[in-house]
């Protein structure tokens, strides 16, 4: 029996009515009723305007093979990256599936205590990778599998339209063909990692009906602001990932093409469109007036419409994920009972969610939590998993936590301010500042090194999806080889424990000799032997530094999250040699800072590969300062309590 399906003591929870359960409860999946699975592969499900789209379908069987023959519940997963290549690879995933408890016996915790290469290899043990497939957790317990290739990928027709208006509007025809084939009963489900946990999230915006509940790990509510023009600057992953999407598009399945009579089709639309995009990609590297580096209608419609969301939701994160900045507002946005909408946010990547999951302290595998949510909200089954969360969260530096809400409730605004003063702690950053209670009494200026950060940090990591850190601590808890380019501000030794919980704002006074400059921030936890720990992380472009004062968020009067529009229309001036004020919105964290900790600002010109700066955005960039004038203080909002006020989870 594995650690996730023994705990008498979660039973006992369970059964209390209203009891609040601990992050690490466990909940009932029943017994396993079919043994084995039938797969349909290469079925071609035709659209309004002709496309054919590819899907698999996986069905439980019993013993001798034989698919149900019953209606049984659907979960739905929509994907660009070709459904034929993941199916290649589920003999390697059974294998590590069925290798899961061994990897925490043979990878402990790292002793530090945070996401690095340790827990990416231990997030083979959490059932990350059997919830984003056909989930033998689900299927065994009589749910049906369909994975379709989104129109221009994998096996599908079409010309690629990525998160667009016509790419939703497909969705919902899958939905509808799914609910009238006889293996379905008309109730249906959606999960996914990534883009797939977006496109399930847009599909639900839309309430297609039959649609009950929704699993999406690592998804976005504005993948724009998110990753593709971050702080008005793009990113090389956007690059790499058009490329990669555009090649697995060339690798169908043969045989797929051959059943669905689609083979002139797909060659016609391949070769009309061999690299979607690709005009884009250039035309954004030689003009910064293409529409790639702003805000646009494009963008809107990527958003899902999380108000208009009826489906039971499970939001999943990840605090050094690509789309950090979207966990809050995911749960937040969702107008569902708590019970109905959970938010669950671990100390981990894109890439590898679920780490320690199923061991003693953490939460129950994911495929299980999938399963349970599912069973929930799908079946009608009362295995207690409403009383979950809503809001169960890892602390960085710190445990896991359940509560009603994020922020925590008794997080209040502080503000430290910028000072030139050395702080004693950062000898090896380019210029070592300070954090004070209060701003400098006399002006200065802080030039900006033109050294560039090498790309060791773990801001490198945030972007490659957290596989960096299997190369050492430099790319994953120490942040110091990056701080050598930046100037860092850095607090003094904290008196007592301080937890950090919620988004935050960097107010800078800055300069530039150019007509443009580029700010990179991180924000760390600075331990007593003087590893820097990033916790949150921001950009912003002085040329989009426009902030939408009704869209922005604003505690006890003071702001936290700026809300910049990056549109063309917003476009502020850079004036060289004319001060300017910045308002940087951070993603939120929650971390704790033990007594002996600082906490420390850190602001280089740029953070490669994390964010692209075109040749013709390079162009406008020269020289740039930080102003520490006490007329306009340069300082850092935040939501802070004392940590003791955190009590320790009960044990489950």
């Amino acid at each position: 029996m594995s650690p996730s399906q023994e705990s008498a003591s979660a039973s006992a929870a369970l059964g209390a009515p209203g009891a609040a359960l601990p992050p690490n409860a466990r909940f009932t999946l029943g017994p396993a009723r079919y043994p084995r699975i039938q797969v349909d592969r290469g079925i071609g499900i035709r659209l309004s305007d002709g496309t054919i789209l590819s899907a698999d379908i996986t069905r439980p069987a019993d013993r001798h093979g034989r698919a149900v023959t019953e209606g049984l519940p659907a979960v739905i997963t929509l994907s660009p990256y070709n459904k034929t290549l993941m199916t290649r690879a589920n003999p390697l995933i059974n294998l590590v599936s069925a290798l899961g408890p061994l990897v925490y016996r043979a990878v402990p915790p790292s002793a530090h205590g945070r996401a690095g290469g340790r827990e990416m290899l231990r997030a083979l043990g959490g059932g990350a990778l059997e919830s984003i497939r056909a989930n033998r957790t689900l299927i065994s317990r009589g749910y049906v599998h369909v994975a379709v290739d989104v129109r221009g990928t994998g096996t599908s027709t079409g010309r690629l339209e990525l998160m667009s208006a016509r790419e939703q509007r497909d969705h919902l025809e899958v939905l509808e063909w799914v609910r009238t084939q006889s293996w379905c009963n008309g109730d249906l489900a959606m999960t996914g990692i990534s883009y797939l946990a977006i496109t399930a999230l847009q599909t639900a915006g839309h309430r297609p009906e039959g649609l009950k509940a929704v699993f999406a790990l690592v998804g976005s509510e504005d993948p724009t602001r998110d990753l593709m023009l971050t702080g008005g600057t793009q990113s090389t992953f956007n690059l790499a990932w058009i490329a990669a999407v555009n090649g697995t598009k060339w690798l169908p399945s043969v045989p797929g093409l051959v059943k669905t009579g689609a083979v002139g089709q797909f060659l016609r639309d391949r070769l009309a469109s061999p690299f979607t995009r690709l005009p884009d990609v250039a035309g954004a590297l030689l003009s910064d007036q293409h529409h790639q580096h702003f805000y646009d209608d494009e963008a809107t419609d990527r958003r899902p419409q999380l108000e208009n969301v009826t489906a039971a939701t499970w939001i999943h994160a990840g605090w050094h994920d690509v789309f950090v900045r979207s966990a809050p507002g995911l749960h937040q946005r969702l107008r569902l009972p708590a019970g109905a909408a959970q938010l669950v946010v671990e100390d981990s990547y894109h890439v590898g969610p679920g780490t320690g999951f199923g061991s003693a302290g953490h939460p129950q595998r994911l495929d299980e939590l999938q399963c349970a949510f599912f069973d929930r909200w799908v079946k009608g089954i009362d295995n207690g998993i409403d009383e979950y969360g809503p809001v169960t969260v890892r602390q960085l530096g710190g445990g896991w936590v359940s509560r009603d809400t994020f922020p925590h409730p008794d997080a209040r605004v502080h503000q430290w301010y910028l000072s030139a003063a050395p702080s004693g702690a950062a000898a090896h950053a380019a210029t070592d500042g300070s954090l004070t209670d209060t701003p400098d009494r006399y002006p200065g200026r802080i030039r900006m090194p033109r050294k560039r950060p090498g790309i060791t940090s773990q801001t490198s990591s945030w972007i490659l999806m957290g596989l960096p850190t299997l190369l050492g601590r430099d790319w994953a808890v120490d942040d110091r080889a990056h701080e050598a380019a930046a100037v860092t501000f850095t607090s003094a030794p904290l008196p007592e424990d301080l937890l950090l919980s919620g988004p935050l704002n960097l107010r800078l006074r800055v300069i530039a000799s150019g007509t443009d400059a580029f700010w990179a921030v991180t924000i760390c936890d600075v331990s007593p032997d003087g590893s820097s720990a990033v916790i949150a992380r921001g950009a912003l472009r002085s040329s989009r530094r426009a902030v939408d004062e009704g869209t922005s968020h604003y505690v006890d009067g003071q702001l936290l999250t700026a809300d910049h529009p990056l549109t063309a229309a917003t476009v502020l001036p850079v004036q060289p040699g004319t001060p300017h004020n910045l308002d940087i919105d951070i993603t939120p964290t929650e971390a704790v800072l033990h007594e002996g900790h600082r906490l420390r600002v850190a602001i280089a010109r740029t953070s490669w590969p994390r964010y692209f700066l075109t040749p013709v955005v390079s162009r406008h960039i020269k020289d740039q300062a930080i102003v520490l004038d006490p007329r306009h203080p340069s300082l850092l909002t935040f939501l802070a309590a004392p940590a003791t006020l955190e009590e320790p989870p009960a044990s489950a």
